[in-house]
């Protein structure tokens, strides 16, 4: 798994946040499972006929210790499909900068998130949740933008990213009016989000 997991990274490592996939690989999530250790497999597979697949397992990282680790990457400039920390993120490049750092693997551009499965309400969204967006044109309902949420049930939703908008770089961002407006839906990777 570990060696599919790394072809598929390398063949797909310089997309961006909006752009298509590669002519040679495109994602399409099909199920999540929750197995008998508590880890939660994410399982996408190409719809390009290729045998590849990119399995998500969180294993025993939590929401926290992503979260906590997302936070220091604050500050951190917007750049155009990056991954990269000492030049900057775009969204998808961050997110795969901080899944990455714990060893679980994503897909790298955020439409590639589009039909991940295990979608969960706004209103029941938690720390380590995936918040996906349109891009900057909400007319248009493609996923091009995401990010990490930090805030619990109840409070004001709040979501750690990479943006290209006015306050440029790694940043916190309330779901404010323009946000809520792009919106598209969150999902949840982690187990641990499921038992609260």
């Amino acid at each position: 798994m570990r060696l599919i997991t790394i072809a598929l990274l390398a063949c797909s490592f310089i997309q961006s946040c909006t752009a298509p996939g590669p002519p040679d690989y495109k994602a399409e999530a099909v199920d999540t499972v929750i197995d008998t250790s508590g880890r939660a497999t994410v399982i996408i597979t190409p719809t390009d006929g290729t045998a590849n697949m990119n399995i998500i397992n969180t294993g025993k990282i939590t929401p926290q210790q992503l979260t906590g680790f997302a936070r220091t990457a604050i500050g951190i400039p917007y750049k155009y499909a990056s991954t990269d920390p000492k030049v900057g993120f775009d969204c998808s490049g961050f997110i795969t900068y901080v899944f990455n750092h714990f060893g679980i693997a994503v897909p790298r551009t955020s439409v590639d998130f589009t039909n991940v499965k295990h979608e969960v309400p706004l209103q029941d969204s938690r720390p380590g949740d995936l918040i996906l967006f349109t891009g900057t044109d909400s007319n248009i309902r493609t996923v091009g933008h995401m990010g990490i949420i930090l805030s619990n049930p109840g409070d004001t939703v709040k979501f750690i990213h990479s943006t290209s908008g006015r306050k440029n770089g790694v940043t916190i961002s309330p779901l404010n009016a323009g946000y809520a407006e792009r919106f598209v839906k969150v999902i949840r990777i982690f187990p641990q989000n499921e038992n609260k």
